[in-house]
């Protein structure tokens, strides 16, 4: 195969970083995978940086030193997280999604590849500065929008159980007050899933009162590990005290009236 041209290198540059997010590829291996000089390369990635901060599609970072190289940063304009929430509020808040009982479905909306997606950009967009290790959930609805974090962010997903698994091996057993029953419950951890010490980020998809976000914190003091932030897809507006603080939730449910088939959601403020 012969020299590639500067156009298809820069795109072929391009979807290595983009598939890749927060990975550092070192100028030598796009130097030895496009046959190109350091130089050549180094002209490549100034283009690629200049593009991707005019498209708003994210930023490049190059790192200096001996182990530096390049990596990319993806992610969303404020312009398109707000048009984006605002469309999920529209479909979350249709009559048919109110299920008896004041709950509202969103599975379709969780499991759908291009909205997870979507929400693992932005929770990255919100915790990027942190040098996090793992991105921590509960079975089952978040694990999509956890796992597009731990994606973004380049870096593994760990998910706690309800109930202990004995291909787990040895594992962590917690027990925690359900903030919105009040019952008693169990979360169930591998001791091979986390290093101690490390830096978590915890992602959920709801949140009421905040016990289980307080349970899967809790379950982190067991790993000696910090956690360092807590992002959760919808919080309900009460109780507005909740059982842990400094979360950042995208989207706020006020209320589900049954009776008038409504579903009163909005985007969260602040974001």
């Amino acid at each position: 195969m012969g020299k590639f041209k500067r156009n298809q290198r820069i795109g072929g540059l391009m979807k290595v970083l983009s598939d890749n997010p927060n990975k550092i590829f070192t100028y030598n291996y796009f130097c030895n995978r496009f046959k190109a000089a350091k130089s050549t390369i180094s002209e490549d990635i100034v283009i690629a940086k200049e593009l991707t901060n005019e498209l708003e599609l994210g930023y490049i970072e190059t790192i200096a030193g001996y182990s530096g190289g390049v990596k990319f940063i993806p992610t969303l304009s404020k312009e398109y997280i707000k048009e984006f929430l605002y469309e999920l509020c529209i479909k979350l808040s249709s009559e048919d999604r109110i299920i008896p009982g004041g709950f509202v479905y969103m599975t379709d909306i969780l499991y759908s590849p291009s909205i997870a997606k979507n929400i693992g950009k932005i929770f990255s967009g919100c915790f990027k500065e942190y040098d996090i290790d793992y991105v921590i959930t509960v079975e089952t609805k978040g694990i999509p929008i956890a796992l597009m974090t731990a994606h973004m962010l380049n870096c593994p997903l760990v998910i706690i159980r309800r109930n202990t698994k004995v291909t787990e091996g040895s594992t962590v057993n917690i027990n925690y007050v359900s903030g919105s029953t009040r019952q008693i419950q169990t979360m169930s951890l591998s001791r091979r899933s986390i290093k101690e010490k490390s830096k978590v980020l915890i992602i959920d998809d709801f949140m009421k009162a905040g016990g289980t976000a307080k349970g899967m914190k809790d379950m982190m003091k067991e790993f000696k590990a910090e956690v360092v932030g807590i992002g959760v897809l919808i919080s309900t507006k009460n109780p507005q005290d909740k059982l842990v603080n400094n979360y950042i939730s995208l989207l706020t449910l006020d209320e589900v009236v049954e009776k008038e088939n409504k579903i009163i959601i909005y985007p969260s403020e602040g974001l």
